[in-house]
């Protein structure tokens, strides 16, 4: 993907996910991780999500967008309900901005089944 066409499909990911929450302002790549995380636990908290909760979710995520590439493979989910993968190989991108493109790549193909092309 290009660099002008993964902007445009980013932004349009990230009105989709403003529009679903109603909050002001685009959300960044760390909130819709989390909100992907939320959507693949498939539960809500009791109470407030601690800050651990908020990062395993961004885990979720991250393992959930990576596992169509052979990153992980899904090993169940524990007691509680909460998934659980096996890193089968590593995530060896080099660079923040090369490994922020490739997994906002594949936020844009998770959320293709959600938004109307």
């Amino acid at each position: 993907m290009e660099d002008w066409e993964r902007d445009f499909e980013w932004l349009r990911v990230r009105h989709f996910v403003k529009d679903m929450v109603h909050k002001e302002g685009l959300p960044d790549l760390e909130t819709v991780l989390f909100l992907i995380g939320v959507q693949e636990l498939g539960q809500l908290p009791k109470e407030k999500f601690t800050k651990e909760e908020k990062q395993d979710l961004m885990h979720i995520a991250v393992c959930t967008l990576l596992e169509p590439e052979g990153f992980y493979r899904f090993e169940g989910k524990d007691g509680d309900g909460w998934p659980h993968w096996k890193e089968l190989k590593p995530f060896n991108i080099k660079g923040a901005d090369n490994q922020e493109a490739y997994l906002i790549d594949k936020i844009i193909q998770y959320f293709d089944k959600y938004i109307e092309q």
